[in-house]
């Protein structure tokens, strides 16, 4: 094997993704790890239980663990409508606290909740001994979590249901195959995304496990580089079903993040339902073949540099991913050189040489609305011809949505 060959992982390898924690080293958060958790499997009973809530400890953790009922019965055992939206609140806030509570706010939800809090013994200092962002990642996997700044990625293979179950297999495969050479090149250039992927049955979702507008940044990076991969496997494919055509959409918003069991095991792979994976399932289904669409969102999004958060629209993000693909220009696609990587929201001519970035909104079959734009992406290669992906402004007649021409 060579060196710049990309290493296996395996379920522990995920986790060592993030930084490690100071003065300690790799071969010592991998045992701090394996032993947090063996302990949160314990505790887990099979999938019965689920960790709430957590705080740390000089030793341990403190954690709030109850039957994966609770979170149903919780809000359905309210004597009012009033007191089950309060109720809801409070188990939203509980479930979207990304980390480790405070002393008060952890004893708050104790008492709410009504449970007696658990306490988790370890052999090491758990701010120390892992890290906080690999631990809150860990103890994650042993329950619910409420996300709402993550982006997501739906790729969608056109004509699926159409083909027979080999010429599936092998599209399904084909795909795979491009999502590991994107990240093969980003990986090249030191961009570790952490993603994870479940499929749909014809195609996959994709998201980063890392949060924050950097993490998103690095998700729509991988996109383009899995589009152009497919887009040249198509080209040199020798028959038109080893290679799905494909429509992407994109789009950041609330889910809950839960991990399956499987065997006598969480997934090492979580899991998401909510609201982001509802709007990219109604995107995809008036999406054109080859479209690229980017869902309208404007979200708190943590920078990595400030640890600062702040709303970040569609078209702000767009205009963000632009920088961090000069990092990429040189890499090698299919054999040759990429020299610039240009990604935009497409829109009507504005005037000589200008053009201004059009807002679609699409009817669902609930009649619900979902505002979507356009988005193309052009990787020029030397020596190759460039990879033009997605569809421009004038090859929308087709695309069932009604324009808008000034956002709003």
């Amino acid at each position: 094997m060579s060196d710049d060959t990309p290493r296996r992982k395996s379920w522990l390898d995920g986790f060592m993704a993030y930084p490690l924690p100071p003065g300690q080293t790799e071969a010592d958060t991998r045992a701090h790890i394996v032993a947090l958790d063996q302990a949160l499997y314990t505790l887990w009973n099979l999938g019965e239980n689920l960790v709430i809530g957590w705080t740390l400890q000089p030793r341990g953790l403190l954690l709030l663990v109850a039957r994966h009922a609770l979170v149903t019965e919780y809000v359905q055992a309210a004597s009012s409508p009033g007191e089950a939206a309060q109720r809801a609140a409070t188990l939203e806030q509980l479930l979207a606290t990304d980390g480790p509570l405070d002393a008060a706010a952890f004893d708050r939800a104790a008492t709410a909740l009504e449970l007696l809090p658990l306490n988790l013994p370890l052999p090491f200092e758990p701010g120390r001994g892992v890290g906080l962002q690999a631990m809150a990642a860990i103890v994650a996997r042993y329950g619910i979590r409420l996300v709402e700044d993550r982006a997501v990625i739906l790729l969608d293979a056109v004509g699926f249901s159409l083909l027979t179950p080999l010429q599936q297999v092998v599209q399904l495969n084909s795909l795979s195959c491009s999502v590991n050479s994107a990240y093969a090149i980003l990986l090249g250039r030191e961009i570790n995304i952490n993603f994870a992927r479940t499929t749909t049955g014809d195609g996959f979702y994709i998201w980063n496990r890392a949060r924050g507008v950097d993490a998103n940044v690095e998700l729509y990076q991988l996109m383009q580089f899995i589009l152009a991969d497919n887009a040249l496997a198509r080209e040199q494919a020798r028959s038109p079903h080893t290679v799905p055509r494909l429509r992407a959409c994109f789009h950041v918003g609330s889910h809950y993040e839960f991990y399956q069991s499987e065997g006598l095991n969480p997934t090492a792979f979580s899991y998401l339902v909510g609201q982001v994976t509802i709007e990219l399932a109604r995107m995809v289904e008036h999406a054109l073949p080859g479209q690229i669409l980017v869902g309208r969102f404007n979200t708190p999004m943590r920078d990595a540099a400030s640890g600062a958060r702040s709303s970040i629209d569609s078209m702000g993000f767009v205009a963000r991913t632009r920088e961090p693909l000069k990092r990429l220009d040189g890499v090698t696609l299919a054999g040759t050189r990429v020299t610039s990587i240009q990604c935009y929201l497409t829109g009507a001519r504005a005037g000589a040489g200008e053009f201004g970035i059009s807002q679609f909104e699409i009817e669902d079959k609930h009649r619900l609305h979902h505002r979507v734009f356009n988005a193309k992406v052009n990787i020029h290669r030397e020596p190759g011809e460039a990879v033009y992906l997605g569809l421009r402004d004038e090859d929308l007649a087709c695309f069932a949505a009604r324009r808008i021409t000034h956002p709003g």
